[in-house]
């Protein structure tokens, strides 16, 4: 089969180029002509080709009837996708099949860098591939221009909605133009596509639906692998090393099952990478592009990479832990089987979740192949198989006859045999060794030998000292050559224990450890010739003292300890006033019936509680709590005080300078200054301004001063010319340094 008529011819060289000699269903149905205009949802298989069917979908509306895209400004198609892999990924099927359009794409992704975005949309694109939440910071930042737009591309519309980016979504198609061409492209349509769908897409839009020949999945083989819980890491080295394939995916549930799955996988000589949301753009770029180039083989992912992500040489998909729904199960399976190769999915269950698993496949109409994990054997077995179907077997090569002749003649076949497989063994894992695989429930227990004729012997503690079989027990199995089949009942008493032997193994425990001997932990062993009525065992209680256990529920009588007599509780009748407050409505309407004369209701009375408390009364005392100290004229009085005093070298320093009249301060003036002592005057903060009012020795007089320190207005002093002294504020950010006399 050829490629149709009616494709593209740039397009058309484009995927013969690529290798593509036929269409698959869903790029058919793309390009019907009846639909080159028309909205259109389309659901359709996982790895169908729905990204190359929607790029041949858009070429009629970017392209019209011309060759080439016209020169790039505003962008003229918009594809949204819910991953930054998937994003990437579209954007490079878009590379190589608009190459010969001379079309330019760019990028919207969460991240990357946006200045290098913007700067790129600046430039001109033709197409631009993002996700939701990046494009929608684009849109709010006027960073990129959608009145152009002609088409826009929803890429698994379904998962979008799910990972809940539908505000956003609506918010980018309100932002484009109303007479755009819309295509949704779903695997399934649950309600929300079909509200999106109704909202956004026209009114002839189609629903298109593509239905296979062949089953959902058919070049997929399912097989399901039951392990213990602590075998799973093991189960999923034994499945790799069994299939061996190229490229193979391990999906987790969580980041934190991917980096220990990872860790352990690098340290048994697996090429792996980790693929989870913690990383970077970046190194998750770099984690598919290895996979890519077969610098790894393995990839350990959370359900970040379930969607769209395409590895061609990707041949087993491995579910460490199950998924929560059938269509990620679907997802994450069609990560292999496409495009016509063959594929594997393998589910490991623990016995406890068995049931889900088959749930899951039910739902999703598929069947799987259940059976224990891979053993060491069956891997070592394949590795055989495939060592001697190795296409080395069969090259020839001349240059080396003189190292084969060399080790033929010092070696025989069978050293260089055994040479070979020792260097085969040493290039791959070991395998891991696994348990068989038993539920609780299918578990039997095996019947108790009957232990026959029995003794018993004493050990030196018992309830006081806390003891319980489940440590005595590996005691006495440690303490003499004893087996649990020879081991009768265990009674703990208050003060010992008493343990039931085999008349055999009795004879050998005291002959070993002794009558009157010790074991482990100082506990002393004694023969005892029957067991005594030992009295009921007491209910154990959760503390050593004499506190009580704590109880849920109510409390009983007897555990209230000494209370007070509680008296009766009042009966309260049927008193109206008594409860919560009335209704507003109501108060209004008594208080409209009041104002007219009636008699207006009395305030309820309620009895105030009495206490028993006496009143607090203040301690008296003799002497009040802060005294006043006493004026001792002798001390305070600044007349008499002393105008020398002595230090301790003995030598006199005045205690204050002398001036003005005597008896006063210096810098004081005498004479007719209008003021004795204080001038009158209010005294402001400022320097300027009047002073009048009362103020205090050595400060301003009354008048006007223009500047501090200047002269007084009037006959302030007793001398002319003298100036009086500026005292000033003394605090504050108005402070002066103090003048000097």
């Amino acid at each position: 089969m050829t490629l149709p008529s009616e494709l593209h011819p740039a397009l058309a060289g484009a995927l013969t180029a690529r290798g593509y000699d036929t269409l698959t269903q869903v790029q058919q149905e793309m390009m019907d002509p009846e639909r080159a205009t028309k909205d259109m949802l389309v659901s359709a298989q996982t790895g169908s080709g729905k990204t190359v069917g929607f790029g041949l979908a858009l070429a009629p509306t970017l392209l019209e009837e011309g060759d080439s895209l016209p020169p790039a400004s505003a962008p003229l198609a918009l594809i949204i996708a819910p991953t930054r892999e998937l994003a990437l990924q579209v954007r490079r099927e878009f590379e190589w099949l608009y190459r010969e359009c001379n079309a330019r794409l760019g990028s919207c992704v969460g991240g990357m860098d946006m200045r290098t975005e913007r700067r790129n949309l600046e430039r001109g694109t033709h197409i631009v591939v993002g996700t939701p939440g990046r494009l929608r910071d684009h849109i709010e930042r006027g960073s990129i221009d959608l009145t152009q737009i002609r088409a826009v591309v929803l890429d698994e519309a379904d998962e979008m909605l799910d990972m809940g980016f539908a505000e956003d979504l609506e918010l980018i198609l309100s932002s484009a133009p109303e007479e755009r061409r819309t295509l949704m492209f779903s695997a399934t349509v649950p309600k929300g596509i079909e509200r999106l769908a109704k909202n956004f897409l026209s009114a002839d839009a189609e629903r298109v639906r593509t239905i296979s020949n062949t089953p959902q999945h058919a070049d997929i083989t399912y097989k399901g692998f039951s392990v213990m819980p602590h075998q799973v890491d093991a189960a999923v080295i034994n499945t790799l090393r069994l299939h061996e394939a190229e490229n193979a995916i391990v999906f987790c549930n969580t980041r934190v099952m991917v980096t220990r799955l990872t860790a352990r996988l690098s340290n048994r000589g697996f090429q792996v990478v980790a693929l989870s949301g913690e990383l970077t753009q970046q190194e998750r770029t770099n984690a598919l592009q290895a996979m890519r180039d077969g610098r790894a083989r393995v990839c350990v992912a959370t359900d970040v990479a379930a969607r769209g992500i395409d590895l061609p040489k990707l041949d087993l998909v491995v579910h460490a832990e199950l998924p929560s729904n059938s269509e990620t199960l679907l997802h994450r399976s069609g990560r292999t089987g496409r495009a016509g190769r063959k594929g594997v999915s393998v589910l490991i269950a623990t016995p406890k979740v068995r049931k889900k698993a088959e749930r899951l496949l039910g739902w999703a109409k598929l069947s799987a192949e259940w059976g224990d994990a891979p053993s060491a054997e069956a891997v070592r077995a394949a590795d055989q198989e495939r060592m001697l179907q190795d296409p080395v077997w069969d090259v020839a090569e001349e240059d080396r006859h003189e190292a084969v002749a060399q080790l033929t003649e010092k070696f025989s076949a069978a050293q260089l045999a055994q040479a070979y497989l020792a260097l085969h063994e040493a290039r791959h894992s070991a395998p891991e060794e696994l348990a068989p695989v038993t539920d609780r429930k299918d578990r039997k227990r095996e019947p108790r030998v009957e232990l026959g004729p029995s003794g018993w012997v004493s050990l030196s503690v018992g309830r006081k000292e806390r003891a319980e079989p489940r440590w005595l027990l590996p005691m006495l199995l440690r303490s003499a050559d004893l087996t649990k089949d020879e081991i009768g009942a265990i009674r703990v008493a208050r003060d010992l224990t008493y343990v039931e032997l085999g008349e055999k193994a009795r004879a050998r425990f005291l002959d070993q450890i002794g009558d009157g001997g010790e074991m482990e932990k100082g506990v002393r062993v004694a023969a005892v010739d029957e067991l005594p009525d030992l009295p009921k065992p007491e209910p154990r209680k959760r503390f050593d003292d004499d506190r009580k256990p704590h109880r849920k529920g109510p409390r009983r009588d007897d555990d209230r300890g000494e209370r007070r007599d509680r008296k009766p509780r009042e009966d309260r009748g049927e008193r109206e006033d008594w409860g919560a407050r009335k209704n507003p409505k109501q108060m209004a309407k008594d208080w409209e019936d009041n104002r007219d004369g009636a008699p207006k209701r009395e305030k309820p009375q309620y009895d105030k509680p009495k206490h028993d408390k006496p009143k607090f009364d203040k301690p008296k005392s003799d002497k009040p709590r802060f005294e006043k100290p006493k004026r001792d004229p002798e001390v305070h009085d600044h007349a008499k005080k002393p105008p020398f005093r002595k230090s301790e070298d003995g030598d006199r320093k005045p205690r204050h300078k002398k001036g003005g009249a005597e008896g006063k301060p210096a810098g004081k003036p005498a004479g007719k200054s209008g003021f004795k002592g204080k001038p009158k005057g209010d005294f402001r903060d400022g320097p300027k301004g009047d002073f009048k009012g009362k103020g205090k020795p050595g400060g301003k007089p009354a008048g006007k001063f223009g500047k501090p320190g200047g002269k007084p207005a009037g006959k302030s002093t007793g001398k002319p010319g003298d100036r009086p002294k500026y005292s000033g504020p003394k605090r504050g950010p108005n402070a002066v340094p103090r003048r000097k006399p």
